[in-house]
């Protein structure tokens, strides 16, 4: 079932992005929006980030709830085969990439232990009512896991 359900939504999001690549006369920006603590799920999640932006087409990342953790300086995360690459591994080449990397404005004041400085380079904090705004605008493709 779970194959079944990748192979649908890879599908659908291929498709998109097809006429995404094709499209220069306005960037498209892939939005991700990432709260599953599931490393399995995270993974699958940056990797079609990192197809994507392989296709030149701009990424937005937001980690929300557990799974801001990737975001941290001092978190692990699970390799998977067939890469043996971990999602916080596909996390930091992203961003070195330059995608957008944000965690949740909520993330770090409910975890009074942490501050900015335990975060990776170039990670920031997503301001809601900026966030919002961004959401809306017609080239944003939002991408939901």
């Amino acid at each position: 079932m779970k194959k079944l359900l990748l192979s649908i939504a890879l599908f659908l999001f291929i498709i998109p992005m097809t006429t995404i690549a094709s499209d220069e006369a306005s960037p498209e920006t892939l939005f991700v929006f990432l709260t599953s603590a599931d490393a399995e799920t995270q993974m699958m999640a940056l990797i079609l980030a990192t197809q994507t932006m392989n296709q030149d087409v701009s990424v937005r990342i937001l980690l929300c709830g557990e799974a801001g953790n990737l975001a941290l300086k001092e978190s692990e995360s699970p390799a998977f085969k067939p890469a043996d690459r971990s999602p916080k591994q596909l996390l930091i080449s992203l961003i070195e990439r330059g995608a957008q990397t944000e965690v949740c404005g909520i993330f770090l004041p409910n975890r009074p232990h942490l501050s900015q400085a335990d975060l990776l380079e170039n990670v920031g904090t997503a301001r809601p009512p900026e966030v919002a705004t961004f959401m809306r605008q017609e080239n944003i493709r939002l991408f939901s896991f």
